[in-house]
């Protein structure tokens, strides 16, 4: 059995349940390896992210320079309102 690398600070976009089409974060991976732990800050808080399979999302971006995401990487706790806020200013750059 494999481990999954770590994806955290990753964008993601929901291919199936309940979440599809929404901007996710991968704020972890489980640790059993098998899921991510996905938060958007507002349905899906930080304290308590979704599990999903990597074959349920589609991996948008690792390399997202936002203040939020770089604090995530770095292993800080993150707030679901500055999590809201990265996930905003990605969407807009998206649009453009």
């Amino acid at each position: 059995m494999s481990i999954m690398p770590d994806y955290t600070g990753w964008i993601v976009r929901a291919k199936a349940g309940r979440d599809k089409d929404g901007l996710l974060c991968v704020v972890g991976v489980e640790p059993e390896g098998k899921r991510l732990l996905l938060c958007d800050g507002r349905r899906r808080r930080t304290a308590r992210p979704k599990a999903k399979n990597l074959s349920h999302v589609e991996l948008l971006t690792d390399g997202f320079d936002h203040p939020a995401i770089q604090k995530l990487k770095q292993g800080e706790p993150l707030s679901d309102k500055a999590l809201r806020r990265a996930l905003a200013a990605f969407r807009d750059q998206l649009e453009v």
